[in-house]
């Protein structure tokens, strides 16, 4: 059973999630826009490439 070590790269992923929504948010508060495909791209790429690191960080090394 892999050990669960907080490490930079997972602390960093989870800061890009926080960092996506925070965004979003914050574009929706400003803008009084939550559909806009602008803000949709940017949202994605910090969500998925932060989804994928802690994937990464916490995959079991053999």
């Amino acid at each position: 059973m892999a050990e669960n070590k907080i490490n930079a790269k997972l602390v960093f992923s989870a800061f890009l999630i926080v960092l996506g929504i925070i965004y979003y948010i914050g574009w929706g508060l400003s803008y009084n826009v939550w559909a806009d495909i602008g803000i949709y791209s940017p949202v994605a790429i910090l969500i998925s490439t932060g989804i994928l690191g802690i994937i990464l960080s916490t995959k079991e090394k053999k």
